[in-house]
């Protein structure tokens, strides 16, 4: 399987070329895109180092400054999506997620639409070192989206995803509104609306091993109002699936 990984950085420096080289040592057929936002440390320019020495294997697009996950993965998208990827990937640079799963999703995917990379199926877990408090976090944050927005999933929240590139170009991205990390939530949400088969493949969610993590409490806060918006949205979808199983 051909596969595309989208990969979003904003300094990046010190994870990116070590996850190029682990990812490029799989059994897989994979490219890498490196959406970078102008880091300050220097991540756009090793990935353009990166691409001289794997050429035709990585592609970087450039972007002026901090502009966001949703336009990140978006702008990706639109890059690669008529080309000739059978799966695109979503995945975080800084090794939380790990890059051996992909032969697992690339299986599983086979047989689905959308495969998650899922903390909370059983298998699962996040990193054994989080304190109980941020353990309770994640695992809240993600149960209360699931259950609010009703999605019959363990893990709406992870970043981690595997897609059929066809099943990708299905999806009416100019419907979705969400910035930030509630853009996973409402890309996935969207997804089961369309009814696309949808995996998961149980992971370890290990914290970063260098820089700097980007979530916060304020993101977390407004992802938790977010989630109504995202149920309202897309009112017309669900009453569009209940009335086709009558």
């Amino acid at each position: 399987m051909r596969a595309t990984i989208v990969i979003p950085t904003y300094n990046e420096a010190e994870n990116l070329p070590k996850l190029v080289s682990a990812l490029f040592s799989l059994p897989l057929e994979l490219r890498v895109l490196v959406v970078d936002d102008n880091s300050p440390d220097g991540t756009g320019r090793i990935a353009e180092e990166l691409a001289r020495t794997h050429p035709g294997r990585v592609d970087v697009l450039h972007r002026p400054g901090k502009m966001g996950l949703r336009s990140a993965y978006l702008n990706g998208f639109q890059k690669i999506l008529d080309g000739d990827a059978q799966a695109i990937v979503q995945m975080d640079a800084d090794f939380s997620h790990d890059p051996a799963k992909l032969v697992e999703m690339a299986r599983l995917l086979e047989s689905s639409d959308i495969v998650l990379g899922s903390r909370y199926v059983q298998g699962g877990s996040v990193d054994e070192k989080w304190p109980i408090w941020r353990k309770w976090l994640s695992a809240f944050g993600n149960f209360y989206a699931r259950s609010i927005l009703g999605l019959p999933l363990h893990d709406v929240t992870t970043g981690y995803r595997m897609w059929r590139t066809e099943a990708l170009k299905q999806m009416p991205f100019e419907r979705i509104q969400s910035s930030g990390y509630i853009f996973l939530v409402e890309m996935i949400y969207l997804a089961h609306c369309l009814e696309f088969k949808i995996g998961e493949v149980p992971i370890y969610f290990a914290d970063r091993r260098f820089g700097k993590s980007k979530m916060s409490l304020k993101i977390q806060i407004e992802a938790a109002v977010r989630i109504w918006q995202v149920l309202w949205n897309y009112r017309d979808l669900r009453k569009a699936g209940r009335l086709a199983r009558l």
